[in-house]
């Protein structure tokens, strides 16, 4: 089988190769973006309906030409070859269990024709804006419930419609029969008007009409390939993504040889990743970057930044053609946070940028100085993110406890969990002058010019500022990166909670200056209040974290906790306040949030179980030695720990008590399992080692005997 999937990836790679990679020539390209259903592609086929594409800019197009698109959607999708249609929307709690993290009922778009009974198309308006299906099926943390089990979908026109194979996909939100959300979108979007409503209001106050403010992210996806005949031997990672047991190979990531190394032709890892940006290019996804990351086996994809939205159900799209995609190359792809001990978890680092509709750069100081004609803009903009992020820690803490998250933040890694901000010398220097009222000139950073001594290598500029890859947010100019990110996150929740208390901000600075206040004024108010947040050192070193949380910089280092957050008094009121969300839509979300922790270690849990019993054990009787005694008691332990955990009454509590049965409990009996490993000989163990796992290049079978 392994012979005959590496033939199939090297033919697919010869072909790929002679028909695809023209040099110099955007011919094989021809097909990009032509499956999005926006831009030149939506507006020739709505003009064949009498309209053009300028009607989807304005999101009454679902009420005034919901017909006309619906015709047009139609068209584009039967010239394309598909004939089924889908409302896709992302309900809570998918990440690690829920393959593609969506939720979709796909309907062919034809009928009989009742007087002849010959097939006939059917898509109507109706059809393409609206939809519903059942609400309580989902995780929804009690806000529905088999009695009251309604849910409904309407499309999300902020993001566009996207065709593959034979479905149109129509990005949609889900919310109850009262209008509570139960995905991961709505609030996303009404976060998005809260920027845009205290954005522009702000923008005004400092000198500019703005017809709109928007952000805009790029998602960095990080994953690992194994080979899948490996994993078909590791009853973990099929079931919760994640080795919870395997003792460590005699080499890891020590040597520094994996990253940013060559794609090496030998492996299938390579024409895998090619095919996977082939076919996200042609949804016009642009996956531009590609390169091995730190651990062996780790890499990432990076694409151009876009809006939130739309990045966001790009993103989705990604991981699901990434886990797709692998199989056809012998691989699987990893996307949990953590799949494998003492190396490198995967991240999706969140870089977030401010922006006018006409493309002014609120983060950039010198573009949003000149539209305003200000000096202060920019200094008064970073005074609101700054104190959002002193104030509102938390929130940013609980936004990204992905069940993953336990085993990557720190360890040299990702950003602890103390959320500091970053912004360099220059940048601190600049602000600091501009707080303590010493200077009102322009931010100039400054350059540096390297000289290798060396006449074949002219000397260059570099940027002042390096960069600081141990802080949770750092300024890298023009955006800020959410660094602590999960790999498997749907990152609706991290900028849901970016816009949400920058909004909130942007909103307290406009209420002083209507109240009389200059803005510079409230700007240095806000500064000396929040600076405590910026630290420009090294987040790992164990005296800079005692440091931060003495100065009182928001930490939090449990997951479990962070996401109890969500409901405390002032986060409530931040949402409430904002129109994000409820007080019940927060209650609800962190019940589902500790619901999916709670039912990842229950998963573990059981299936450590199953591992010891069906393979620990019997590889240890047969071969004479080991822990056998530690192991049987490891059974009781673990089941005593599952009883505990159904026992609870709440979903908090139950979240509780599964940290400590993950984070203690499984730790410990996981030395036990790796003990028993390190003595049992080879060919009595049955479960895939590291070794076997994590080293592609040396041992792939990839080229053998193909002739």
């Amino acid at each position: 089988m392994l012979l005959n999937s590496a033939a199939r990836s090297l033919a697919r790679q010869a072909r790929y190769t002679a028909s695809s990679r023209l040099f110099a020539s955007l011919a094989p390209y021809e097909e990009y973006g032509k499956s999005v259903f926006k831009g030149t592609v939506a507006d020739s086929y709505l003009k064949k309906h009498g309209a053009s594409v300028d009607v989807l800019k304005d999101p009454n197009w679902t009420t005034d030409h919901a017909d006309t698109v619906a015709k047009a959607v139609l068209d584009w999708a039967a010239d394309n070859g598909a004939n089924t249609y889908c409302h896709w929307f992302q309900p809570m709690a998918a990440s690690g269990v829920r393959h593609g993290q969506s939720g979709q009922v796909q309907n062919m778009m034809m009928k009989f024709d009742d007087e002849s009974g010959e097939v006939a198309w059917d898509f109507k308006g109706k059809t393409l804006v609206k939809g519903e299906t059942d609400g309580s099926s989902y995780p929804n943390g009690n806000l529905r419930a088999t009695h009251q089990a309604g849910g409904y979908l309407a499309v999300d026109t902020s993001s566009p419609i996207f065709l593959r194979g034979d479905t149109i996909f129509i990005p949609s939100c889900l919310v109850s029969y009262y209008g509570k959300a139960l995905d991961e979108k709505t609030p996303l979007l009404r976060a998005n008007e809260a920027l845009n409503k205290e954005g522009t209001r702000l923008l005004k106050h400092l000198g500019f009409e703005a017809g709109s403010v928007k952000t805009n992210i790029g998602l960095e996806q990080e994953f690992f390939l194994v080979q899948r005949e490996d994993f078909y031997r590791r009853p973990d990672l099929q079931l919760t993504g994640r080795t919870i047991m395997g003792k460590n190979a005699p080499r890891g990531q020590e040597m520094c040889d994996h990253y940013m190394a060559p794609p090496s032709t030998a492996t299938p890892a390579l024409a895998c990743m090619q095919e996977i940006q082939e076919e996200c290019w042609k949804m016009g996804i642009p996956l531009k970057t590609r390169h091995r990351e730190v651990a062996p086996n780790q890499y990432e994809f990076a694409p151009l930044f876009g809006t939130n939205t739309t990045q966001i159900d790009q993103n989705l799209m990604v991981m699901q053609i990434i886990e797709e995609i692998a199989p056809r190359h012998g691989l699987v792809a990893l996307l949990q946070e953590k799949p494998f001990n003492d190396v490198n978890g995967s991240g999706k680092h969140n870089n977030w940028s401010i922006a006018t509709g006409c493309g002014v750069h609120l983060l950039e100081p010198d573009d949003i100085n000149k539209a305003t004609g200000s000096s202060d803009a920019f200094p008064v903009i970073m005074s609101a993110i700054i104190a959002a992020c002193d104030e509102h820690g938390d929130l940013a803490r609980m936004a990204i406890a992905s069940p993953g998250n336990d085993f990557r933040l720190g360890a040299c890694e990702a950003p602890p969990a103390i959320f500091s901000t970053y912004l360099g010398d220059d940048m601190t220097f600049y602000l600091e002058h501009f707080k303590d009222g010493k200077g009102e000139a322009p931010y100039a950073p400054n350059k540096k010019l390297l000289d290798l001594g060396t006449s074949s290598v002219l000397p260059f500029e570099v940027p002042a500022e390096d960069r600081n890859r141990t802080s949770p947010f750092p300024y890298g100019g023009s955006r800020f990166e959410f660094r602590a990110v999960g790999s498997s996150q749907n990152v609706s929740m991290v900028n849901t909670v970016l816009n949400a208390i920058t909004a909130e901000k942007f909103a307290y600075i406009s209420d002083r200056i209507e109240a009389g206040e200059k803005a510079a004024d409230v700007a240095r108010d806000l500064l000396k209040k929040h600076w405590k947040v910026i630290f420009n050192g090294d987040n790992y070193c164990e005296e800079a974290q005692k440091e931060l949380t003495d100065r009182g910089v928001w930490r939090i280092d449990s997951g479990v906790e962070a996401i109890q957050t969500l409901t405390s008094e002032k986060n409530v009121a931040l949402f409430e306040k904002l129109g994000v969300m409820s007080g019940d839509e927060c209650v609800a979300r962190a019940a589902v949030l500790h619901d999916h922790y709670t039912g990842t270690v229950e998963m573990e849990g059981l299936v450590m179980i199953d591992m010891i019993q069906q393979h620990v054990i019997p590889s240890v009787k047969k071969a004479g030695e080991g822990p056998l005694d530690d192991l049987n008691k490891a059974v009781t332990t673990l089941k005593d720990a599952l009883a505990a955990i159904h026992a609870a009454e709440s979903s908090y509590e139950k979240a509780q008590l599964a940290r400590v049965l993950r984070l203690e409990t499984m730790i410990d009996i996981r030395a036990v399992c790796d003990a028993a490993e390190e003595v049992v000989p080879a060919e009595d163990w049955t479960l895939a080692t590291y070794k076997e796992l994590l080293f592609l290049d040396s041992h792939c079978d990839y080229s053998a005997d193909y002739e």
